[in-house]
């Protein structure tokens, strides 16, 4: 384990897992470890997260990225404004059959995640250094997942193209957006809402599951 991942930390992980009902394999345990060393060692220079504290991230980005794993099955998944990988890298490590997508428009946060996959060895996951409205994939997502990444209006519109009737977009939210769901397109329609509960966390998260309708 990485001097920069305490004990504490790892305590930390595989309780909060339990009580989120996600079932971690020693290996998806250790390497989500290793993701916290490297989001805390390029933290610094890269400006990953506005989280600074490292005792802090456990529970707002590993914990808070599994709380929305019950809701995720195999497939082709991409995370919109990925960011510094969250929930994109979690949920790498947790689907290994599946084929993972992290998209961001900014170059040092795309840097960070192709050398996440790297040290990781995370061979189904892909980067891809892009604003969302220009990547053209050649075929739709299974689900397209963002966090804290825009409006849904904007969530919404702006992957209308990556996906299909098929297709699941899940919001990561925190206070129930209720008035973001008014101004959603015509073609899209709630699927599903769930109030989430991540342990070490204060204040609301939301799920919100869209589908397309046309």
């Amino acid at each position: 384990m990485s001097s920069l991942v305490t004990a504490q930390h790892a305590e930390e992980l595989s309780t909060g897992a339990r009580q989120l009902g996600v079932d971690l394999t020693e290996a998806q345990h250790q390497q989500l470890l290793g993701y916290l060393a490297l989001l805390i060692k390029w933290n610094k220079a890269y400006n990953l997260t506005a989280v600074r504290n490292p005792d802090e991230m456990v529970s707002r980005h590993l914990l808070d990225s599994l709380s929305v794993m019950p809701f995720i099955e195999n497939g082709r998944w991409l995370d919109v404004g990925s960011g510094g990988g969250m929930p994109g890298i979690p949920l790498a490590i947790l689907f290994p059959g599946s084929q993972v997508t992290c998209l961001d428009s900014n170059g040092k946060k795309t840097r960070f995640l192709t050398q996440v996959k790297l040290e990781l060895k995370l061979d189904n996951l892909q980067v891809i250094h892009s604003r969302v409205e220009e990547y053209q994939p050649a075929q739709p997502f299974t689900g397209i997942v963002s966090r804290a990444f825009s409006s849904m209006e904007n969530f919404s519109n702006w992957t209308r193209h990556l996906g299909d009737s098929e297709t699941r977009w899940l919001a990561m939210k925190g206070v129930h957006p209720a008035d973001e769901l008014v101004a959603l397109p015509s073609d899209f329609r709630l699927d599903g809402e769930h109030a989430l509960t991540v342990p070490g966390c204060q204040g609301q998260r939301h799920l919100l599951i869209l589908r397309r309708t046309a």
